[in-house]
């Protein structure tokens, strides 16, 4: 790849959501350099925020220079762009600490040695150092009300009447704007690019660029990644997939990735992999001509946990998926255990019970969601449609102190796909 061709290869992978004028010439010239910002609203990133680190990401690999912007200023205030109600305000220890874990990741995903190293700031280093009335009369006289007003983050929440917006939150947009001006100067930054709601704020960046020193920036902006019901994947919403082991693990991980649909899969290929464009169409082909085999998903899975969290986690991943196929559950180790286990339904029993005899499968069943009656739980054991521990269970079958898996656990199944887990108190 060569330096040239940072656009088009964003084009190709359907990355590009707006760009201001002129910035494919600007890119044209090596060396360029460019950032995105994240706000640590929390201690990880979640796949949402995967989008425009996979901009920088590229970016480097096109030969420029990527900055990443940890907002530890901003992020005491809190972004409105894409949020339908105000944020809560994280103290300053908090907001050090969520920095700090986000910086891992960038880790991951950038090489931080070499002509085009990356950087990382933090916006508190310039930010915090600035008074209100500094603010107010160096940068604040250079915005517009009637046009704030205008801007899509600003405009959506002013027409909710349960919301509205601060006074707080309203300001945002102009230390963002600051943070572009002051890259400009201080590292040559004339890029910055973020999420399609990020655009109103770029263009607010550009302007002060040109106003305070007569310079020339650009902007881009990627599609947002959405869940199932049109909302973001952001730090604060719930339902979220993270990018860090303590939060999301790898396990669950490439799950995700895994479960893709047939018709989103082709989009996640090119946005969150490295594969060529020759690769990623005969996947796709691969993919329609046997959906069954989901050939597709599969290397999803695979490069985007290996990207995130490396190989050694992808084959742990794999092979709890084959316990589960194959009904091997034993094989699991604990942590293994706990990671398949987390998302799933669960009904809780002392130890108590399960002493000497224990207790009724058929008994047992009827307190969980895997069936609906004593009547259904014995026909299901009868026909040999209940699993403990992977292994198909007898019609008069018993769940005893032996069946507890790592002191935890028991896992029942229902035909092929219905999971439950035991958790074993006491």
């Amino acid at each position: 790849m060569n330096q040239q061709d940072f656009v088009a290869e964003l084009s190709w992978r359907a990355m590009v959501h707006q760009t201001t004028e002129g910035l494919v010439a600007h890119m044209s010239t090596p060396g360029r350099v460019a950032y995105a910002g994240f706000d640590p609203t929390a201690d990880s990133l979640t796949v949402g925020n995967l989008v425009s680190a996979m901009l920088l990401a590229r970016l480097q690999r096109c030969g420029h220079k990527p900055i990443v912007v940890m907002g530890g200023a901003t992020g005491l205030i809190g972004d409105p762009s894409g949020k339908s109600s105000e944020r809560k305000l994280l103290d300053p220890a908090q907001v050090k600490k969520n920095v700090a874990g986000q910086r891992k990741i960038f880790e991951k995903l950038l090489d931080f040695t070499g002509p085009n190293a990356a950087v990382i700031v933090d916006n508190a280093e310039w930010l915090l150092k600035m008074g209100y009335i500094e603010v107010l009369r160096d940068v604040g006289k250079h915005f517009s009300v009637n046009q704030m007003v205008t801007r899509d983050s600003v405009a959506n929440r002013l027409e909710s009447r349960e919301q509205g917006l601060s006074y707080t939150e309203f300001s945002y947009m102009i230390l963002q704007a600051y943070d572009f001006a002051h890259l400009f100067k201080a590292h040559g930054c004339t890029v910055q690019m973020g999420g399609s709601d990020q655009y109103g704020n770029i263009l607010s960046g550009i302007d002060l660029i040109r106003r305070l020193s007569q310079g020339e920036g650009f902007g881009l902006t990627a599609p947002l990644l959405l869940k199932s019901d049109g909302t973001k994947f952001g730090k604060s919403e719930s339902g979220n997939v993270w990018l860090s082991a303590e939060r999301t693990s790898p396990y669950r991980f490439h799950q995700f990735w895994l479960n893709a649909s047939d018709e989103e899969v082709g989009k996640l290929l090119r946005w969150f992999t490295f594969f060529d464009r020759a690769t990623i169409e005969s996947l796709e082909a691969a993919q329609k001509a046997n959906p069954s085999e989901r050939a597709a998903q599969k290397a999803l899975a695979d490069a985007a946990t290996e990207m995130i969290h490396g190989a050694a986690e992808v084959a742990r991943a794999k092979s709890a998926a084959l316990a589960l196929f194959s009904g091997d559950i034993r094989a699991l180790d604990a942590q293994l255990l706990g990671e398949v286990t987390h998302d799933l339904t669960s009904t809780s029993i002392a130890a108590g019970d399960l002493a000497g005899d224990g207790v009724a499968l058929a008994d047992f069943l009827t307190t969980t969601p895997l069936v609906s009656s004593k009547r259904e739980a014995r026909d299901f054991l009868a026909a040999g449609a209940v699993s403990v521990n992977g292994e198909k269970a007898a019609a008069d079958a018993k769940l005893t102190r032996k069946d507890v898996l790592h002191g935890s656990t028991i896992l029942l199944r229902r035909g092929k796909k219905q999971w439950h887990a035991v958790r074993v108190t006491g």
